[in-house]
């Protein structure tokens, strides 16, 4: 039995080729998992082109998500048999609690190898097990943007129904906050550049799009939108760009969730104008628990919420995947098919 896996020799998406190798052993405390879908995030973008160093060197495996069935445990493996279907926790050491240190993560496709392979070794604390209503493929996009979603709006903002919600583009973190407010009964407004992704995010349920070409000053829109007050919470998923605007769009004693940083990390912030005396909070966080991921999923199953998956690529494909990931073209998730 073969272990075909996606690799990067060097960086750069033409560097992705696929190989083939042992299937690896688990030990003592290990499962071994036959991964059958992994998502792509931007993480895995900025980790490819060599934006995002993890020290571990080449060759290496990309894919942070992924989501597959139980073929093998190790002898002291007690909670897993053959044949369980599970999703991977990204974070493998982060079980419970509010959060958890860089220099303590053991973070997957950082900290470790990524699951772009066939058959890969986790620890046993490190996975979740699916509802039957999700399947293998829907499961592979939460681990990172699914438990984003669910760790700022219901964990960090612990949001209410009738409050607004503003999601930013149609990216894996904004799709799930997007569905996980309005299946809370919140009010959702969206950005977006695209004139053909207004009417697909009108038809999913959101109160109002606002088209940040049309109107590179958002914000304001949002402000007119909601009153001149503003929203309750923003889902900031592009940093230097927009972490501003964003403060600038919620209310008073609104919270900005940090949630990525595709046009950069480095921000400037007016302290005073766009948060002290504006009693503006900004919360920074990292995905969540593994506690949080069976609650999302707890959630999932009783909404009957399904991610949105634009696009499923054989492995074979990878470096195409990739690419429509950078043109940022997507709506919701990219997926690799194993």
């Amino acid at each position: 039995m073969q272990n075909r896996m996606v690799q990067l020799l060097q960086t750069g998406v033409d560097a992705l080729t696929v190989t083939e190798g042992k299937v690896p052993q688990p030990a003592a405390r290990e499962v071994l998992v036959n991964i059958k879908a992994v998502s792509l995030n931007f993480l895995d973008l900025m980790v490819v082109k060599g934006d995002f160093p993890t020290g571990l060197g080449f060759p290496y495996t990309p894919g942070c998500d992924g989501a597959g069935v139980v073929v093998a445990t190790g002898s002291e493996v007690t909670d897993w048999k053959s044949g369980d279907r599970v999703a991977l926790q990204y974070v493998q050491n982060w079980i419970t609690g509010r959060g958890i240190p860089l220099s303590k993560a053991v973070r997957i496709g950082w900290q470790t190898q990524g699951v772009m392979a066939d058959y890969v070794c986790v620890p046993d604390y490190g996975l979740v097990k699916l509802p039957d209503s999700i399947s293998l493929e829907e499961a592979a996009t939460l681990p990172v943007a699914g438990v984003t979603a669910w760790e700022g709006l219901m964990n960090i903002a612990q949001l209410q129904m009738g409050q607004t919600v503003l999601v930013q583009g149609t990216g894996g973190v904004s799709m799930f906050a997007l569905q996980l407010a309005l299946a809370a009964g919140a009010k959702v407004i969206a950005t977006t550049g695209s004139a053909a992704k207004e009417q697909r995010l009108l038809e999913m349920g959101v109160h109002a799009v606002i088209n940040y070409k049309t109107h590179p000053e958002w914000q304001k829109e949002v402000l007119r939108l909601t009153n001149g007050e503003g929203v309750d919470v923003t889902m900031d998923i592009a940093g230097k760009d927009t972490i501003v605007r964003s403060l600038q769009s919620v209310k008073v004693n609104g919270l900005v969730c940090t949630a990525g940083g595709v046009s950069g990390s480095e921000i400037t912030l007016d302290i005073y104008g766009d948060m002290n005396l504006n009693f503006k909070r900004l919360a920074g966080f990292a995905v969540g628990s593994a506690e949080s991921f069976n609650a999302l999923l707890q959630a999932m199953d009783i909404n009957h919420i399904h991610p949105v998956i634009d696009k499923v690529y054989p492995v074979g494909k990878v470096q195409e995947a990739f690419r429509q990931l950078e043109s940022g073209s997507h709506f919701g998730k990219l997926m690799i098919a194993l």
